[in-house]
């Protein structure tokens, strides 16, 4: 889908803050607010604005650590590959799931209170995802960088 420069702007604007009102992002970007919204619902259309999320602070929320587990299966064969999708979704604390091509097959992002927390999501959930060879457990110390696409990529 090519983009013009409106629609760069909205899309960038839009990943800033999704919390903008029309009339407001339609001023940011220069247009009248009747084009900005005809502009978006085509963008949503389209598929290219697929939703709009709230950010939650999860330390606000007492959930201090983030765990990323790389998984290796047993093998590839789609039958594994669905055991293993249709078991990992239903892990509550699980917040992302991610088929990888490379050494590991899935990295998963876990949300746990603490590292005790994180013991018994592994023990009652992870443990006995089927078709599982191996497992490695990474603790996030921090986030660097969490970004939508850059306008000069759009």
């Amino acid at each position: 889908m090519l983009l013009d420069r409106a629609d760069r702007a909205i899309v960038t604007a839009l990943q800033e803050n999704a919390r903008l009102t029309n009339v407001e992002l339609s001023e940011r970007i220069g247009l009248s607010p009747s084009a900005c919204l005809r502009r978006v619902n085509t963008l949503e259309r389209k598929g290219l604005i697929a939703g709009y999320h709230a950010t939650i602070d999860m330390a606000k929320i007492d959930y201090d650590v983030m765990v990323m587990v790389q998984i290796t299966l047993t093998g590839q064969a789609s039958t594994i590959l669905n055991d293993f999708e249709r078991a990992v979704v239903r892990i509550p604390n699980l917040l992302a799931c991610f088929l990888m091509a490379g050494t590991k097959d899935y990295i998963l992002r876990v949300a746990a209170r603490d590292v005790a927390d994180y013991g018994q999501i592994h023990a009652n959930h992870l443990s006995s995802l089927p078709h599982v060879q191996s497992m490695e457990s990474n603790f996030i110390l921090r986030s660097v960088m969490n970004r939508g696409l850059p306008v000069e990529l759009l």
